[in-house]
């Protein structure tokens, strides 16, 4: 299954992510995962929305920068090794992942690594017959995690 994650090209600068986070926020889009990198005077804002495609028009709207790119959000257990698993299958395929990131959903149990990968199609055969789960937008979009913290 694919998903879509939110690319915004952005200058590394104060304000720029008050913008994105304003935009979604006045659209009543749900931000359901995040990360930033950035090099010197430019970023990237990477953003998994529960409504992407209405997320890419706001944003394009608003005079940002965005793409909209299909990743894969792939399940795997939420223990040491469980993103070796992942890993060393998709580096014995030669998959190159290009960008990647991760959140739990049930402590110890499962977590979403989600990856854009260099041959989308192949690595969806490849997470299918290796019978690794995988959710698209609207899978992304109503998950629950389940919180627990020690204390």
């Amino acid at each position: 299954m694919i998903a879509y994650q939110l690319s915004i090209f952005a200058e590394n600068k104060p304000g720029r992510l008050a913008k994105v986070t304003s935009v979604l926020a006045r659209e009543k889009i749900n931000i359901r995962a995040i990360t930033i990198a950035s090099s010197d005077a430019f970023g990237v804002i990477n953003i998994l929305a529960d409504d992407p495609e209405a997320a890419r028009k706001a944003l394009g709207d608003a005079g940002l920068t965005v793409s909209l790119k299909p990743v894969i959000a792939v399940v795997i257990p939420d223990k040491p090794g469980g993103l070796d698993k992942l890993i060393q299958l998709l580096a014995g395929q030669d998959i190159n992942i290009e960008n990647a990131y991760g959140f739990v959903l049930e402590s110890w149990e499962k977590a979403v690594f989600v990856i854009e990968v260099d041959q989308i199609d192949k690595t969806q055969h490849v997470l299918k017959a290796s019978k690794f789960e995988t959710l698209d937008a609207s899978a992304l979009a109503s998950i629950e995690p389940f919180h627990y913290m020690k204390y």
